[in-house]
């Protein structure tokens, strides 16, 4: 899902209002501007595909886990 930069914050206020927990969010909170297409694109432009498919990776994989390890210690 894209997200603006400024928009990011209110919508996710509606889904912890809505009952989302601290930890999913704080995943989409890390992981939604990185890896809108607009980014992505620009990202492969200028490092390649194969470090694009990295860093995508990277960045899935750690929201994953901060908003895992955040879900489990604060929520």
């Amino acid at each position: 899902m894209y997200f603006a930069t400024l928009t990011e914050v209110p919508i996710l206020q509606g889904l912890l209002g809505s009952g989302m927990h601290k930890g999913p969010a704080l995943a989409l909170l890390l992981a939604g501007s990185a890896l809108s297409l607009p980014n992505m694109l620009v990202i492969r432009s200028v490092m390649g595909t194969k470090k694009t498919i990295v860093f995508v990776s990277l960045v899935v994989v750690m929201s994953t886990i901060a908003g895992m390890t955040y879900g489990a210690w604060f929520s």
